[in-house]
């Protein structure tokens, strides 16, 4: 490779890149002059030199080593950096002679003229990088000294800060190969784009007193943060806020999510690494863990942050003093407002959004960055049809953001049911409605009038569907979900619930974990199976029974969505659920007058009927709930479609008789007038006595 000089190096990159390498590539070429100079002292006459010279050591050779002195190298003079690289060196917390010896293991990179210099000058042409002990003598440095050795030692700036690599532990110290990061080398030359999983940060856009606050911090000399997140997810946005306000629109922060790395301490490593080349803020998601699992790592971020740009992390749980043996500024992320999160879909929609886009936002807890991807998911859809964003588009871009984890705990459910197939009486219907205008209406209930809960409680809401089986707790969940533009997700509790201690606990906290990450309806069905009242303790079982009632309780306050609980037996529920409802619909077994719109809404139009059909007397003769009405229209219409015909009475009332029989019902006379000798012919269930 031949050496270059000048900002050609650079493609596109910034004038200050081009300034940087343009100072690295003039630094590099004056070693020639260091490296001249050793290359005289190890000079000898020609008789003394032999063919394999380099590759073996004979017997003068060593007795030369014996016979000469051990030479302190003098310093070289006085050299001044080039101000780009003096820039570079005082934000990466080095100093002249740092800057020396990187540019010495850099400079094979660079020019391949280095790599026959250094092999010459280790007397082994296999060695084309330089050696700790060859660096410190062109730095005017000695191995010997211990001040001197500590510089490309793990500990020292250089390798603590990840700029250059050490070799092997085999070697002695001296004779450890030293060498430089692709990353360390491209930011030298002007290219300090970060490599994933490292990535730019984007400007935030909430302005409140929490990040106000932060951002004077940082403007004060704060170096070590750690944030613990808020519910919503939204700390990172919420510090991307503060560096804003802190540093300006031009600052270059960057940022790394340990969650979503399988070598945590590679990825800080090369993270660290990065934040030294550009000099620039570093955000760390998901840091809790690392700090866990390296008990160094704390330490090494307190040393680090003190002396060059902040490090702010961010974690889920509260910071732990065993951590580290400082302690930094310790924040708690609060949770977005409605009208913050308003404004950041607004202004992720942007002009694109039509005529009620963003009103449509209102059901959706999104943190910013999911809003973002949301967002551009939206765009997509509205240029698919090719027209501009509505609330459609915004509702499936919304409902893609939605976490997996949430799928393998519960069944997903598109709502497709609308209020026109829920048929339930007035009062089920209003409390339904409340339901569904308490989550439109939160922000302004409890942001703008100032009503939100304290005490760590969520802002979301809960309703329980009591009624028997059948009555359209289900349906109205669905329907409840379509309204406000969701999905709905139902979990039954009884299969949550395990006989071993403190799995109960845990199955129910990845059940919400999931869903505080997921826009959706949570739909427990069979709640008695956990809340059911809590008891005298009389052993053991009575109170990890209590413990899990207890738990559920606690998790159900804090969590920010709309959670509704299916009963068939009201009466079994725990009291102290009464005061954390915020809705209650009852779900009464139908009237005959609610049996004849079932009737007639569920064979509707579409279904062709027989003349002998009079749904009337099905309404009024066979007291069935919604439930089961559906299942005797559907299994009638299979007996005729078999048939190739319409649908007669006697479909109808075979298919009522096999309802009865799932129930347990007995088919009696009384209740099937006329049309009994349908049941004589199928003979289906048991039938009664005339």
């Amino acid at each position: 490779m031949t050496m270059l000089v000048g900002p050609e190096l650079q493609d596109g990159g910034s004038r200050d890149g081009s300034e940087l390498a343009a100072a690295t590539l003039a630094r590099v070429e004056s070693l020639r002059h260091r490296i001249g100079r050793a290359l005289t002292r190890r000079q000898h006459d020609d008789a003394q030199r032999h063919p394999m010279r380099g590759l073996v050591i004979t017997h003068d050779d060593a007795a030369r080593l014996i016979t000469s002195p051990v030479v302190v190298p003098s310093p070289p003079e006085p050299d001044p950096l080039p101000l780009a690289l003096t820039t570079w060196a005082e934000r990466a917390g080095l100093d002249r002679l740092d800057i020396d010896l990187l540019m010495v293991a850099l400079a094979p990179d660079l020019d391949s003229r280095f790599e026959q210099w250094f092999g010459f000058l280790h007397d082994d042409v296999t060695r084309r990088r330089a050696s700790a002990g060859l660096a410190l003598q062109l730095a005017g440095l000695s191995p010997t000294v211990p001040g001197h050795r500590r510089r490309l030692t793990p500990h020292g700036r250089l390798a603590d800060r990840g700029l250059i690599e050490l070799g092997s532990n085999d070697r002695p110290f001296a004779s450890r190969e030293l060498s430089v990061p692709d990353s360390v080398m491209l930011g030298l030359l002007g290219d300090d784009e970060p490599v994933l999983p490292i990535r730019q940060v984007e400007h935030g856009h909430v302005r409140n007193g929490w990040v106000d606050a932060l951002a004077s911090s940082l403007r004060r000399g704060a170096v070590l943060v750690y944030v613990r997140d808020a519910r919503d997810r939204s700390a990172f946005e919420l510090v991307a806020s503060a560096l804003r306000g802190a540093f300006g629109d031009e600052h270059r922060s960057m940022s790394v999510d340990l969650t979503r790395s399988d070598e945590q301490a590679h990825t800080v490593v090369a993270a660290l690494r990065m934040r030294s080349v550009r000099g620039a803020p570093l955000v760390v998601e998901g840091a809790d863990e690392a700090l866990r699992s390296d008990p160094r790592l704390g330490d090494r971020l307190l040393r680090l942050a003190s002396t060059v740009a902040p490090v702010v992390l961010i974690g889920r749980s509260s910071w732990d003093p065993d951590w580290a043996s400082g302690t930094p500024l310790t924040l708690d992320a609060p949770v977005l407002t409605f009208a913050e999160r308003e404004s950041a879909w607004r202004h992720a929609l942007g002009s694109d959004a039509g005529s009620g886009a963003a009103e449509s936002t209102l059901a959706f807890r999104l943190n910013p960055e999911r809003i973002r991807r949301a967002s551009a998911a939206a765009r997509l859809q509205a240029l698919h049809r090719a027209g501009p964003v509505g609330a459609d588009d915004v509702r499936v871009g919304a409902r893609l953001q939605n976490s997996a984890a949430l799928g393998r705990l519960a069944r997903r459910i598109e709502p497709r049911a609308t209020w026109d197939d829920l048929v339930v009486d007035p009062a089920a219907q209003a409390a339904l409605w409340s339901a569904c205008e308490r989550v439109r209406h939160r922000p302004h209930v409890l942001d703008t009038w100032g009503l939100r809960r304290g005490g760590g409680r969520g802002e979301g809401i809960t309703a329980l569907f009591a009624g028997p089986s059948g009555t359209g707790k289900t349906l109205a969940a669905e329907v409840i979900a379509h309204d406000l533009g969701v999905d709905l997700h139902t979990i039954d509790l009884s299969s949550l619930v395990d006989k071993y201690i403190g799995e109960t606990e845990k199955n129910l906290d990845r059940v919400f974990e999931a869903a505080e990450q997921t826009d959706t309806v949570l739909f427990f069905d069979e709640a008695d199976a956990v809340f059911g009242k809590r008891s005298e303790v009389k052993d053991a079982r009575d109170r990890y029974a209590n413990v899990e009632v207890a738990y559920l309780l606690q998790r159900m306050e804090q969590f920010d969505g709309l959670v509704v609980l299916a009963t068939n037996l009201r009466l079994n529920m725990d009291e102290a659920f009464a005061r954390r409802l915020d809705v209650t619909v009852d779900f009464p077994k139908p009237t005959p007058a609610a049996r004849s719109r079932l009737w007639h809404h569920l064979v509707g139009d579409r279904l062709p009927i027989g003349p002998d059909v009079d749904l009337q007397v099905l309404a009024k003769s066979f007291d069935l709930a919604g439930g089961s009405i559906r299942n005797a229209v559907v299994t009638a219409a299979y007996e005729a479609a078999s048939q190739g015909r319409e649908v007669s009475m006697p479909d109808l009332i075979g298919a009522v008789a096999g309802e009865y029989h799932k129930l347990g019902r007995l088919c009696l006379e009384s209740e099937f007038g006329d049309w009994f000798w349908v049941i004589d012919q199928r003979t289906i269930g048991p039938a009664g006595s005339r």
